[in-house]
């Protein structure tokens, strides 16, 4: 090659893995690796090495340039360090990362590809088909699948540079990977390089798609990517995200990473697996015969996952099934030889050895692009296993032809038969995070409401469901006389407010599901900056109780002995929505005013301000509005009330008429019937609550990192928003109670919540709350304790109640509270109460007496 104008001989380039450079005896290996650098120059970046070796024949050392790490040692000493030569091989041990910008760069690339035949019309099964199929061969030209660089080769060598005739000889190759070896008509082309994949990838005759040269020049690069580091457990995701331009700029933010799927299947079964290994490794009697029946017994089990998108958590499933099985396999050989390293017998099959295979896994997707993708990256995930196998056995092993493969049916999981994909006498475990929709979130006509609606026949308080309810029933009736166990990541609002006492009862008092383990509320996945988080529960159930139930908390592992609806430690409690108090002379509760105005009537100060400059007579008709963030910040807001205006003053007001014109027009565009009527009545609310006198204000969110919900006293004059609820009353015993311990941890509990935030409610939190039966005597020295909240309060003038009750709080604030909770406490009962747990079952053991 040219260097500097200068020809240079290098020993030896294998493009894009090693270069070597050899010198004479006692020549100096610094000055070898320069000169190896320098030959940089005139490569392509496409090529340049991963490792570069230098020599003088009698010491070597090795540099890896990815991991800026230096191996050096003697000639005598080259057999104890021939691992570090496995890439030669294709058998590269990586430390596969999820955030690796390889996985990012591949799935980039492999999006524009597809933008480039989308544009030209290619598009469909045929368009998602080619792309896997090309993902298949770039990663197979890494990792040993093809002869190293075979598949890039071909692309380089044997197709013309404008690209013109890519597309068909992509076709013929497709033809050449589907058809036996001694099938072929006989060519010395490159073609008879590429070995018998099978596995129905390549069988589907597709229609032939254009490229040019920039089409060609993307896929080249693709090829120059290490697909070797590629994380099929995430690069799914990521490619359907680069199929998508608009997501592309989020490209990696939406993945499940790894430890958030270890949360779910090591509870489900890999915890155990892993104990009952470690259990027959400590025997002293019949140990080797056990290890063999347990790794017969592992390659049984039937993994299914009826909404798998791209397949991670059969990958990371079947990862980890592997590993476990690696383990087995060494401590088979230990006991069997006395020695851990094992060389195996080359006569041996693979097959007879690795038992656990990729056709123990199953899976339903509605998307045919990630059906396919989920099969692929399954092989990919098993392949990157048998490396690592090979490099225990020291045997170079590819699962080709394809003979197994993982099953995943392509179409609505809620239609399909799952006993048609796997027959439930066969299946072991069920996992997996079906849809994230809530309720709200579904139109009525919509598909997913009448799937819901649909699976959910007859049960009632159906419509109020989240979509990911519907797996749960269907899992529930497929599971049914069998100990099949399921594990599924859903939205915590599953298991708060309204789901607890409609959905749970049907599924544990009707269908007899018990929870075994679960994961209480966490966030879940990895969202870009921007997004709203998504908060969620893992459930493991089935349909028997198991010894050792466990819940998961802050990633703090509790024993316990029973887990009910709200996935805590009790019996099952089922609360109602309820319209009055279960409590006797208990103050009803209601909401503020709602007003469907589209921000027409409300002001901030400065707009406010704005408008009574042009239209002061309008003054008399503005009032301080608050809500619950109003309230919890301090925020000035108000609004325009004109249910007390005079007609006749109202005509004289241009800019408030403008405004009621402005809402009148809006509610008659509505889609709803009840807001076009009143749209007769643009100057009411849709609910008015005008206060007459101060009232105690309970914020309808408050953040969970807080210990109290900040609820306060308003002064009448200020118009209660929607997103507060009000107690008209001035009796301070309501404040203790609400504002204390006991009803805080009831609230967080039962009510719903807003992703993280709770979120108070008055038909499940407040009408089932149950209050102390107690004398005038008591009630005062609540008061007592009530006012000494408020009077430290005051104190702080000049602080909001986010300011007062964010951790750490005031000292003197915190103690005044403590005295409140304990003196509450003993309204309920005389002796202390231990934890949370134990305040609970009181708190449910006396509302279940009070609703008899």
């Amino acid at each position: 090659m040219k260097i500097e104008g200068q020809t240079k001989f290098v020993d030896l380039l294998w493009k894009g893995k090693l270069l070597i450079e050899h010198k004479s005896k006692g020549k100096d290996l610094d000055k070898a690796y320069t000169q190896a650098t320098n030959y940089f120059k005139g490569i392509k970046d496409r090529d340049l090495p991963q490792y570069i070796l230098v020599s003088d024949f009698e010491h070597f050392r090795l540099y890896d340039l990815d991991d800026r790490e230096i191996h050096q040692f003697d000639l005598a000493d080259l057999y104890k360090n021939v691992q570090l030569f496995s890439f030669i091989a294709g058998y590269e041990k990586h430390d596969i990362k999820p955030q690796d910008p390889v996985n990012n760069k591949a799935a980039e690339m492999m999006g524009k590809i597809h933008d480039s035949l989308q544009a030209i019309n290619y598009t469909g099964d045929d368009l998602d088909t080619l792309l896997v199929r090309l993902v298949f061969c770039l990663f197979a030209d890494d990792t040993g699948i093809f002869n190293k660089g075979l598949f890039r080769d071909f692309l380089e060598d044997n197709t013309n540079e404008d690209g013109a005739d890519l597309a068909p000889k992509l076709q013929y190759l497709f033809e050449i990977l589907d058809t036996p070896s001694n099938q072929r008509i006989v060519d010395d082309s490159i073609y008879s390089e590429f070995p018998y994949v099978n596995g129905s990838l390549f069988t589907k005759r597709l229609r032939t798609a254009v490229f040019n040269e920039e089409m060609r020049s993307i896929l080249l690069e693709c090829s120059n990517i290490d697909w070797g580091k590629i994380s099929p457990a995430i690069f799914g995701s990521m490619f359907q995200s680069a199929m998508d331009s608009k997501k592309r700029r989020q490209l990696g933010a939406h993945y499940t990473s790894e430890e958030n799927i270890m949360k779910v299947i090591k509870p489900l079964f890999l915890d155990e697996l892993w104990i009952e290994f470690k259990r027959i490794k400590s025997l002293k009697r019949n140990k080797l015969r056990l290890l063999k029946e347990f790794q017969q017994n592992i390659s049984k089990l039937n993994f299914f996952d009826p909404a798998c998108g791209s397949g991670n958590f059969l990958i990371i499933a079947y990862r980890e099934l592997r590993k476990l099985e690696l383990e087995v396999l060494k401590a088979k050989n230990y006991e069997e030889y006395g020695y851990e390293s094992f060389q195996m017998d080359i006569s041996l099959d693979f097959n007879s050895v690795i038992k656990c295979d990729v056709n123990q896994f199953y899976g339903i997707e509605i998307d045919s692009f990630s059906a396919q993708i989920a099969q692929v990256a399954l092989w990919i995930i098993d392949h990157q296993m048998n490396i690592e196998a090979s490099l225990y056995f020291g045997a170079s092993f590819a699962r080709l032809p394809l003979g197994e493969h993982a099953t995943i049916a392509n179409g609505n999981s809620l239609e399909i038969n799952w006993n048609e994909v796997l027959d439930a006498r066969d299946c072991n475990y069920i996992l997996g995070n079906p849809p994230f929709v809530g309720a709200r979130q579904m139109k009525s006509n919509s598909t997913q409401k009448k799937d819901l609606l649909r699976i959910f026949s007859g049960v009632n308080g159906a419509g109020d469901f989240d979509y990911v309810t519907c797996w749960y029933m269907k899992a529930t009736t497929y599971i049914q006389g069998s100990k099949i166990e399921v594990a599924f990541v859903s939205t915590n609002s599953i298991c708060q407010g309204i789901h607890v006492g409609t959905f749970w009862k049907e599924l544990i008092e009707k269908k007899g599901v018990y929870i075994n383990f679960a994961h209480r509320s966490f966030k879940w996945g990895n969202e870009a900056k921007g997004k709203a988080a998504v908060y969620c529960v893992i459930v493991g159930f089935a349909m028997f109780s198991k010894k050792n139930k466990f819940i998961f908390e802050n990633d703090l592992k509790n024993n316990v002995s029973q887990i009910n609806g709200y996935l805590i430690n009790d019996k099952n409690h089922y609360l109602e929505s309820r319209t009055i108090p279960i409590s006797k002379n208990i103050p009803n509760i209601t909401i503020g005013n709602q007003l469907l105005g589209w921000d027409f009537y409300s002001f901030t100060l400065k707009e406010k301000n704005d408008f009574l400059l042009q239209e002061p007579e309008a003054e008399p008709y503005f009032h301080r509005f608050i809500g619950s963030r109003e309230l919890i910040n301090d925020i000035e807001k108000y609004v325009l009330w004109l249910g007390d205006c005079p007609p006749q003053i109202l005509r004289t007001l241009p800019l408030t008429l403008e405004r009621v014109k402005l809402v009148e027009e809006k509610r008659k565009e509505s889609t709803r019937l009840s807001t076009r009527k009143l749209a007769q009545y643009p100057t009411k609310y849709l609910t008015e609550r005008v206060p007459e006198s101060n009232y105690l204000a309970i914020p309808n969110t408050s953040s969970e990192r807080r210990t109290y919900i900040p609820i306060g006293y308003v002064d009448k004059d200020w118009f209660p928003s929607q997103k507060i609820f009000i107690l008209f009353s001035d009796d301070l015993y309501y404040f203790g109670i609400l504002t204390s311990y006991m009803h805080m941890v009831w609230m967080k509990t039962v009510s719903g919540r807003l992703k993280i935030d709770y979120s108070y409610s008055k038909e499940l939190t407040y009408n089932n709350f149950p209050w102390p039966d107690v004398t005038e005597v008591a009630k005062e020295k609540i008061r007592k304790l009530s006012n000494d909240i408020i009077s430290i309060r005051s104190k702080y003038s000049s602080s909001s109640l986010a300011d007062l009750y964010a951790n750490p709080m005031p000292p003197d604030l915190l103690r005044a509270h403590h005295n409140l909770d304990r003196a509450v406490e003993k309204l309920y009962r005389g002796k202390q109460f231990e934890n949370d747990t134990e305040r609970l079952s009181y708190l449910f053991e006396l509302y279940e007496n009070k609703t008899k």
